[in-house]
């Protein structure tokens, strides 16, 4: 079995007729010991019930902890556990966890992010407000791996609603995290799940959910993504992996598009995202100090798109690198 699908997988639809459960909150988990028992007790202190509510760890065959044990003592019986025969990689993870859910409604919440206080129940009045949605989200804020607030994301709307041309504003550039979103299972079963590629793959399915269905969206600042060193995304970076699979993404999001609008908006999504990264290659030197992921992620971007503005970034960047920083100002250049 292929670690990368190359087509989404086949998502099977719910057929025993027995009960089910309102939402399944899916844990995916592997070598986040250090943050489950956070994701779990965000969850908990929010619990529906298990007439309402399934919650689940997917373990990947983590190796820095006894994860079910982990679970057990802080689930307190309410979390229910399941570990891969052995490690099939993130895709086929979660993959594996929309299968095993039962929910109507199913949020992939990762084991080092967690929820707020309201979550599911705003998530509920927002599907049942907007009933023709596939999917819903809320606003985040980016929390650090001790757990402090760093800043908020953008706000897509003043108030709850179903976003308005929704795919031609996910094609510009990333606007989710996984932590805020939940899709409704039968959306999944007719879509099939996560593949193409190991960083951005959420980028593209939330596309391909805004090409099929719509999207409701609460201004509220619901869940909280984590960024650390051991995540997916670090590790993307670490090799300039990310900007290689960000480019294989970008096409796929661009063939949702009308015929007469992929030219242009294929060009705006390639600039926003190289100007994107950039701003997070600053933020990871200032942080780590780290030559070899600067370097990997200006070699690449150089493969994707240049304008005047990214060549005198890159110099910039440079420049930090080749002296001292702290006698250099610089101001960040947003999308």
């Amino acid at each position: 079995m292929q670690r990368i699908p190359t087509s989404p997988p086949y998502i099977a639809p719910i057929t025993d007729g027995l009960s089910r459960p309102l939402w399944s909150v899916m844990i995916p988990a592997y070598n986040c010991s250090d943050y489950l028992a956070e994701t779990i007790e965000s969850v908990l202190q929010q619990d529906m019930g298990e007439d309402l509510m399934q919650i689940e760890v997917v373990d990947d065959c983590s190796t820095d902890a006894n994860v079910e044990e982990l679970v057990r003592v802080c689930g307190k019986g309410r979390v229910s556990y399941y570990k891969q025969h052995v490690n099939v990689g993130s895709l086929r993870n979660f993959e594996t966890c929309i299968n095993r859910s039962r929910g109507k409604y199913i949020h992939l919440l990762h084991g080092d992010d967690r929820v707020k206080l309201g979550y599911y129940a705003s998530l509920n009045k927002l599907f049942d407000k907007f009933p023709e949605a596939g999917a819903a989200f809320c606003a985040w804020e980016h929390i650090d791996s001790e757990g402090n607030f760093s800043h908020q994301s953008r706000t897509e709307a003043k108030e709850p609603c179903v976003l308005r041309n929704w795919l031609h504003k996910l094609a510009e550039f990333p606007r989710l995290q996984y932590v805020a979103i939940t899709v409704k299972r039968e959306v999944y079963e007719k879509l099939g799940s996560f593949y193409l590629v190991h960083y951005g793959e959420d980028w593209e399915m939330w596309a391909r959910i805004a090409k099929n269905y719509q999207t409701a969206y609460t201004p509220e600042f619901l869940a909280e993504y984590r960024e650390h060193k051991n995540s997916i995304t670090w590790r993307s970076y670490q090799s300039g992996q990310n900007i290689k699979d960000i480019a294989k993404v970008t096409a796929a999001i661009i063939s949702y598009l009308p015929k007469k609008d992929q030219k242009k908006m294929l060009k705006t999504a390639k600039r926003n995202y190289v100007y994107w990264i950039l701003n997070e290659t600053f933020s990871a030197w200032f942080i780590s100090k780290n030559k070899k992921v600067a370097y990997n992620q200006i070699k690449t971007v150089l493969g994707i798109y240049r304008d005047n503005y990214v060549l005198s970034r890159i110099s910039l960047l440079l420049l930090y690198i080749w002296t001292d920083p702290y006698r250099i100002y610089f101001k960040r250049r947003t999308i």
